[in-house]
């Protein structure tokens, strides 16, 4: 009886054994699942801040704990981060007084727009058409009018708008306007529909676009009514104005004999979310104290709210593919690390980042406030995207910012991969953090599809035996980079890339600060040999002038940098942590 319970014991633990050593390989089974809970429409698409993005974290923590892993922040799996969720109105009024008095109200006639200055203020109201100056377009709202201290009333858009790719249409931007502007003197600035918006005339949508204020100016958008209403007093039509400067292509700007009171306040609203992190100890001594880190945002876009491709009634964009197929990566291979941890040269940390969808936040929060000396990393990983691996087709970026990259993922493709390689450190998701803190960066991706930033982004459609593929193959080339004797180097790829926002025909090389909350535009790095780089500009620097100037925000930056054309030199002045300092800047052609 004892033997036969022995067998029977011992029969029982093979296969208890033999459960755990499946659990801990990298399985399609695992990896749907874990996509199909992280996708669900329970969760709301993981939007930044919210409680559906604090129940996903707590789900990446509680399979890290699962995993083995170790708290990566001071005993918590938990690191908090502040970001700019939303805005509201303060006290806001506008009054007109001439031969009558006109008041308007907020939110009905007129609206503050969500990057205005907290100003109060009074002037005698100019119409400056749409509001550009272009001497090289021979066209010039401003010219023989003087705005110092007054205010402008101006059309939203450009008067040649029905030309397709017209040179007016880098100088329509609002937040352009308003420094324009600004910079000619102008305490306020008033925006009105034209009349080709479907007749709606509706008001600007108040919402937090991710960057500063425009420093120094009033800006508000009023109801066509309430134009017509000051144009009345002159004998003019609005629409009959805004035909003549369209169809004649020439500027008509005068004053109106009124004079407005302006207050705008607009409040941001601040938000906590949470990067979630873990580690494995690594066992050699003279390697344990080296760190590779693994990553990959969690958060999407809710329900819509920002950075939308769909058009349509609000809908849950549950992110299947980005990015919780990069999240449940991230949990498959920590599991397969934890799994062979007595193995491992160097300590491997794994993050699951936020606030990725709107600009990178917490990874940029993250490696400015790592949980060791950031200088102690050797490489990250970041998946973004790997769950529709279709023809094997495989896009790898990084590849240039060390020289060990290359064979070794070449070595390592035992799957059949058609490996796409780009040598870009600087990127559109998480690695671009990293790379600006001089740390050799891989970033795998399985491709864009047609369901990116929609609705449509369902865990059905993944293909969990391809991403099953990918992951093998990621850990594969982790597995070589941990125990290599040599640290893998770090090379600067060059990126004729500014950052702009419109077209340009010079090249700076900054790269945009996103986390970066203020007066001023905050860099996240400057590529190499870039004019940035020669000038000794850094990551951390703010500009807050190029040339004449001011910088309150990176839309400032990119509107400042279109003035000007290779090989022109610049003063830009810069803060750096307490000091200000002025640098010669010349820029090169894109």
């Amino acid at each position: 009886m004892k033997k036969l319970i022995l067998i029977i014991f011992a029969a029982l633990q093979t296969v208890s054994f033999s459960q755990v050593v499946d659990s801990l390989e990298i399985t399609k089974a695992e990896i749907y699942d874990h996509i199909k809970y992280l996708a669900s429409d329970e969760l709301e698409g993981r939007f930044t801040g919210t409680e559906q993005c604090r129940i996903a974290a707590e789900y990446i923590a509680r399979e890290f704990k699962k995993a083995g892993l170790q708290p990566a922040f001071n005993g918590s799996y938990f690191q908090e981060f502040p970001f700019i969720s939303d805005i509201k109105l303060g006290d806001n009024y506008c009054n007109f007084s001439g031969e009558e008095t006109l008041s308007l109200e907020v939110q009905k006639d007129f609206i503050p727009l969500p990057f205005s200055d907290n100003l109060s203020i009074e002037g005698k109201i100019i119409f400056a058409g749409f509001g550009i100056s272009s001497k090289e377009n021979n066209y010039d709202d401003y010219e023989n009018i003087d705005v110092k201290n007054k205010i402008v009333i101006v059309f939203r858009n450009h008067p040649d708008v029905n030309t397709p790719h017209s040179p007016l249409e880098q100088y329509a931007g609002l937040r352009y306007k308003a420094t324009v502007a600004r910079d000619k003197g102008a305490v306020g600035i008033i925006f009105v529909n034209t009349s080709d918006k479907n007749d709606n005339d509706n008001l600007f949508k108040l919402e937090y676009d991710g960057a500063s204020k425009v420093k120094g100016i009033s800006i508000i958008q009023i109801k066509r009514d309430a134009f017509q209403n000051l144009l009345s007093k002159l004998g003019l039509n609005a629409e009959e104005l805004e035909k003549q400067i369209t169809v004649n292509k020439k500027p008509n700007s005068f004053e109106i004999n009124t004079t407005a009171r302006i207050r705008t306040e607009v409040f941001e609203i601040e938000s906590i979310s949470w990067n979630v992190g873990g580690f494995l100890k690594g066992n050699d001594e003279k390697f344990s104290d080296e760190y590779l880190v693994i990553g990959a945002h969690f958060d999407h876009l809710g329900w819509g709210k920002q950075n939308s491709l769909y058009q349509g009634e609000p809908m849950i964009h549950n992110g299947a593919d980005d990015n919780a197929s990069g999240t449940a990566g991230v949990l498959e291979l920590a599991e397969k690390f934890s799994s062979e941890k007595n193995n491992l040269k160097r300590s491997v940390l794994f993050f699951a980042f936020s606030g990725e969808e709107l600009g990178l936040l917490g990874s940029n929060y993250l490696v400015n406030n790592f949980p060791i000396p950031i200088e102690k990393v050797v490489t990250m990983i970041n998946m973004d995207m790997i769950g529709r691996l279709k023809d094997s087709s495989l896009i790898i970026y990084g590849t240039g910012t060390s020289t060990k990259w290359k064979d070794i993922l070449n070595e390592n493709n035992s799957f059949g991969f058609k490996l796409t390689f780009n040598d870009e450190g600087f990127g559109p998701s998480d690695h671009s953090s990293f790379y600006g803190k001089k740390i050799p960066v891989l970033f795998f991706f399985t491709g864009t599809h047609s369901d990116y930033h929609k609705p449509s982004d369902d865990f059905d459609k993944i293909n969990s035996e391809g991403q099953e593929k990918v992951l093998k193959y990621i850990y594969s080339v982790a597995t070589e980079i941990n125990n290599s004797e040599i640290k893998p180097d770090y090379l600067a790829v060059e990126r004729k890339d500014s950052g702009r926002i419109t077209a340009s025909r010079v090249w700076v090389g900054t790269i945009p600060d996103f986390a970066g909350d203020v007066d001023g535009y905050k860099l996240g790095g400057v590529t190499e040999g870039s004019p940035a780089a020669l000038a000794g500009l850094q990551a951390g620097d703010i500009i807050t002038k190029f040339g004449d100037k001011k910088i309150s925000n990176i839309y400032d930056f990119t509107y400042a940098i279109g003035n000007y054309k290779p090989g022109d030199k610049v003063k830009v002045i810069i803060k750096r942590a307490d000091q200000e300092i002025e640098v010669d800047l010349e820029l090169k052609a894109r």
